[in-house]
């Protein structure tokens, strides 16, 4: 296992070789710089697993290194520890205000600062090995004392093209996929859907709206049979911005949800339809596989239109040149896909 890597800036040269030696010994790899301005661009070059920061230093001082870093993706959700020789409560109001997770006195006792570096680290490693949304909403509960938001939601069932929300709706809850299928859209001036996201059991919709506390900017609609966990926007509220490693985590997890986007729709300004087809139907492919040898999507022609984003009468050439080759079969809206890979092959 690789050592946690801590990075120290302290512009007293004699506090900072102190503090690499001391951590050295605790087994820790170790960083460090003699200024902020140093500090930051070393943290954003390789982000470490914890950062003690001095607040009074040239350059740059410790409340401007912390604003820096809370503003990039890659450094936001990181520990950060100051360290000052100011004991006032102003300073230790301010620091923790800002998102400080937690304010060392100097001088300070050697185990004292361990302490507090460990208790940091575990927190915020239990924290990185979240993969899901969900996970990360039992995480945070724990160190929040809120209570288990699982108790406190309520199950909605929806028919197959029912509208769960449209765009303009107030964003009073966050929706859990507890089963079915959710396709999220847009209709563009001349009443055409485009669908830029499906989402399956176990995803979350409309936490956009909720953490921004704004109206919708999109519609919902079931797929299929389908049953939501409602999460309240309060509730959901009080998760992101309580606590500062939970906030991180989901920056990052928008941040990469934003990415993909972005390249979806430079695939589609510069795709062909044939191409934008096969990837919307490996998009599918991915999204309802499970343990079976051979995934069938049921989807009509527009829905799939929708998210080729083209006309129905061109998708429907397209499939029927993928089922002239094999790849699929075709019966009523169902599209049984038997060639995944060729089907992600497609570049033109």
């Amino acid at each position: 296992m690789s050592r946690q890597h801590i990075l120290v800036i302290e512009d007293q040269q004699d506090v900072r070789e102190n503090i690499v030696e001391l951590l050295e010994l605790s087994n820790y790899h170790v960083s460090f710089a003699s200024n902020g301005k140093e500090g930051v661009k070393k943290a954003l070059a390789s982000p470490p697993h914890l950062i003690l920061c001095d607040i009074m230093m040239p350059e740059m001082d410790g409340y401007e290194v912390l604003y820096l870093l809370s503003k990039n993706p890659s450094t936001s959700s990181l520990p950060f520890i100051f360290l000052t020789a100011k004991a006032e409560k102003s300073d230790f109001r301010k620091g923790m205000n800002m998102g400080a997770d937690d304010y060392i006195t100097k001088p300070f006792e050697e185990m004292e600062l361990l302490g507090a570096i460990e208790r940091r680290l575990k927190k915020y490693v239990d924290l990185s090995q979240v993969s899901e949304v969900e996970e990360l909403v039992e995480k945070a509960s724990k160190y929040d004392n809120i209570e288990a938001l699982d108790k406190e939601r309520k199950a909605q069932n929806f028919k197959k093209k029912d509208i769960i929300y449209r765009e303009g709706d107030l964003g009073s809850f966050v929706y859990k996929i507890k089963k079915g299928k959710v396709k999220t859209y847009r209709i563009n001036e001349d009443g055409k859907e485009f669908i830029y996201d499906i989402k399956k059991e176990g995803d979350f919709l409309g936490e956009r709206a909720t953490i921004q506390d704004a109206s919708r900017t999109e519609f919902a609609e079931a797929m299929e049979e389908t049953e939501l966990l409602l999460i309240p926007k309060s509730d959901f509220q009080e998760l992101i911005f309580k606590n500062r490693e939970v906030s991180g985590q989901f920056i990052k997890m928008l941040s990469n949800n934003l990415s993909q986007r972005e390249h979806e729709l430079m695939e589609m300004a510069y795709n062909t339809v044939r191409k934008r087809t096969a990837d919307s139907l490996y998009k599918l492919y991915e999204t309802y596989t499970g343990n079976e040898d051979i995934v069938t999507v049921d989807i009509s022609r527009a829905d799939l239109a929708g998210m080729v984003g083209t006309a129905t009468e061109s998708v429907i050439r397209i499939l029927s040149e993928f089922k002239k080759d094999r790849w699929i079969e075709i019966n009523g809206s169902a599209i049984s896909i038997l060639e995944p890979e060729k089907i992600k092959a497609v570049r033109y």
